[in-house]
């Protein structure tokens, strides 16, 4: 990528995001307080007034269209902007619903009452994806306010079920392919490497996740009167479990990595050369030591390995005090974390044929897949990541590093997939931030710096495509 020191923030969409700097956050802090958990049925109306808000604030901004667009599940918003047909098309990618907020008690202060503390803006959705979503938006309203256009053609597509699977949106942007046709794809749902340290996301790792529940004796039974002649369903699940990595912490499922698509060692030589500290990591997870795949380091696991991790497990008596049963079930859910080349579906067959081969006599077991979705991975090359590069440095002061990430954004690969265009992801939360857990926040600088960043990156990919 170009260095980005001879680009500069304009001075026209500076001033104007200064003079905004208080009606923006107070927006912002608007938008945050619709409870719009996607996975809770009660929820659903806040789902849609969440959608209905975008819409009306792509609308305010001057986006020539704002449509809030009913799917099976929860509603899209898809707005355009199309005011020149010789420059580059533009879709920016968002999500506004957010995950629950429970456990309530462990907030320290309301969930959907945004407060700032220490340079932190706490609220669920702050960093997930509503204040990365608004920032976009906020950057293409400084363009509109102070130039009456933008120099690409613009449009947003914000979904509602992206906390639960994203289940409608492939199906929705393949039927409207067209209309949705672009030239690149610009997602901000990520974190940047460090507080000060802007990043390029290069890549994702996939998922397969699964329900594996194992099933003994008609009923529970009493330990005494049955334990030791009959097989117990909760003894024979942990023994599944245990057979899924062997010593070194490398996945032991035949098969599992017949596909997985080795780095080059020019790459890993530049992850392993990150200011990355170990020691710093394990004290923020509060873990007495860390773990993984031998041959790794932290990152390389993180980034480029593939996972198979116990979520949940459930069997027998849990209460207070002692009851000797002998479980009639057993179940546990387990998630696979994958990348290229590897595929949901037939990660979905290694995983049952283990635990059947695996399985004790005396039980039964049902593997059920309950979701996935494919790894992704990007040359970060090209002009838009080069504009991306020049952007970024000229908010943050400093050229961007290419990351990668643990987690999963599965309609990256569908958005790649079915427009045949690049992906640019460009997120602007940090570590620790507690995305998906109590307090979750992001930074307020990194707020203001992010939009910076956008509206400046629309200017230098328009030149760059000229």
């Amino acid at each position: 990528m170009t260095a980005p020191t001879t680009t500069t923030i304009p001075a026209d969409l500076a001033a104007w995001l200064d003079a905004n700097d208080a009606r923006l956050k107070a927006e912002l802090s608007d938008f945050l307080r619709i409870p719009s958990v996607s996975a809770r049925t009660e929820h659903a109306p806040d789902v849609r007034r969440a959608a209905e808000w975008v819409a009306d604030k792509c609308r305010t901004i001057g986006m020539h269209l704002a449509e809030v667009i009913d799917t099976p599940g929860h509603p899209i918003v898809l707005a355009e902007y199309r005011a020149n047909p010789l420059a580059p098309t533009v879709l920016v990618y968002g999500h506004y619903d957010v995950q629950p907020a429970e456990p309530l008690e462990l907030w320290t202060s309301p969930a959907f009452e945004p407060t700032v503390r220490d340079g932190k803006l706490f609220a669920r959705g702050a960093v997930d994806d509503k204040g990365q979503l608004f920032l976009h938006l906020a950057a293409l309203e400084a363009h509109l306010a102070t130039r009456g256009t933008l120099p690409v053609n613009v449009l947003v597509l914000a979904e509602g079920e992206e906390e639960v699977g994203s289940v409608n949106l492939s199906s929705f942007v393949e039927a409207h392919a067209q209309r949705l046709a672009c030239d690149a794809v610009v997602i901000s749902d990520s974190t940047m490497f460090a507080e000060g340290q802007p990043s390029i996301l290069s890549s994702l790792r996939g998922l397969a996740y699964f329900e594996i529940t194992v099933t003994g004796p008609a009923s529970d039974l009493h330990s005494g009167m049955y334990g030791g002649a009959v097989v117990n369903p909760a003894m024979a699940l942990a023994r599944i479990l245990a057979t899924m990595h062997d010593a070194e912490g490398r996945i032991a499922i035949p098969g599992f990595h017949d596909r997985v698509r080795a780095w080059p060692d020019a790459v890993r030589a530049q992850m392993r050369a990150l200011p990355f500290d170990e020691a710093h990591f394990r004290a923020e997870v509060g873990a007495p030591a860390l773990g993984g795949e031998a041959g790794y380091t932290v990152l390389e696991r993180l980034w480029t390995r593939p996972t198979c991790e116990v979520n949940g497990l459930l069997s027998g008596y849990t209460g207070e005090g002692a009851k000797t049963v002998l479980p009639s079930t057993a179940m546990a859910k387990v998630s696979c974390r994958l990348v290229p080349d590897q595929e949901p579906a037939e990660i979905e067959r290694l995983m049952e044929a283990h635990v059947r081969a695996v399985a004790p006599p005396g039980v039964t077991v049902r593997v059920e897949h309950l979701h996935g979705g494919r790894p992704w991975r990007a040359e970060v090359q090209g002009p838009l990541f080069d504009a991306a590069a020049r952007a970024l440095g000229a908010a943050f002061g400093r050229a961007p590093v290419i990351t990668g990430e643990g987690g999963s954004i599965p309609v990256v690969n569908d958005f790649e997939r079915l427009l045949h265009v690049p992906v640019l992801l460009v997120g602007f939360g940090l570590p620790g931030e507690n995305a998906h857990a109590p307090d979750e926040w992001i930074s307020v600088r990194n707020l203001e710096l992010g939009m910076r960043a956008m509206a400046t990156l629309w200017d230098e990919y328009a030149a760059a495509a000229a």
